[in-house]
């Protein structure tokens, strides 16, 4: 199964008074494992970012002026995620943003028709009620560092949330590819196993041992009576 964590930043709150998308960071997961494979792009919203949102994500105006525009990497976009799971933070906001750009093009798309949305948000509002569910809020009751996230980033939001959305569904993260990070470490606090590591040797009991074993447990049943070993080796 192929799932894509992904966020946007955005110029603004409603995609309904013409704010648009400004970044969009995707990271893969397959069998709900990191591959490292990513998707990320900067993008010309054709508008002016609101100076609310700036203090948010702290994506200028003048940074934007010579990013492509959605046109230009909509179709790239839509081949990354098309057919697959998308795993988002409040999936709402992200989903209404990505509906009101690809409206805007020939032939329309609706990503729910595309693609399967899991909102984590609403994972998290249902396991934690009552609590706390924004992504810091959970990168701190789940142990993930989150502690370069001084600004939001589509790219690095995206990174932390997979991590979360595995910890919160009781998964595993289990293979980092990312560039410069270290073998085995994802630089996010979670130490993660290679998956093409040496398989474990698995040592078996000599007969020696195995004697020995069934000297004490013969012991064990002459003073305890039946024990639970037993059980099982009839039952086997």
């Amino acid at each position: 199964m192929r799932q894509i964590v992904l966020d946007t930043e955005t110029t603004g709150i409603d995609p309904n008074d013409g704010h648009r998308i400004i970044e969009i960071g995707c990271v893969e997961l397959v069998e709900r494992q990191l591959t490292g494979r990513n998707y990320h792009v900067y993008i010309n919203p054709e508008r002016e970012v609101e100076a609310e949102a700036i203090t948010v994500h702290g994506i200028t105006n003048e940074f934007l002026e010579d990013k492509p525009k959605f046109a230009e990497v909509a179709n790239d976009f839509f081949e990354f995620i098309k057919g697959d799971e998308l795993v988002i933070h409040n999936a709402a906001f992200d989903v209404g943003f990505m509906d009101a750009e690809f409206a805007r093009m020939k032939p329309v798309r609706k990503t729910a028709d595309h693609c399967g949305i899991v909102d984590t948000l609403a994972i998290a509002r249902k396991k934690h009620p009552g609590q706390k569910n924004n992504l810091d809020a959970l990168c701190k009751r789940y142990g993930v560092d989150n502690s370069n996230r001084d600004l939001h980033g589509a790219l690095l939001d995206a990174e932390i949330l997979a991590d979360v959305y595995l910890l919160l569904t009781g998964g595993q993260t289990a293979l980092s590819l990312d560039a410069g990070a270290e073998e085995g470490s994802s630089g996010t606090g979670i130490r993660r196993l290679p998956a093409k590591r040496p398989a474990l040797n698995v040592i078996r009991a000599s007969e020696d041992e195995h004697g020995a074993h069934e000297e004490f447990m013969a012991m064990l049943e002459k003073q305890a009576g039946e024990t639970v070993w037993g059980k099982l080796q009839q039952s086997d």
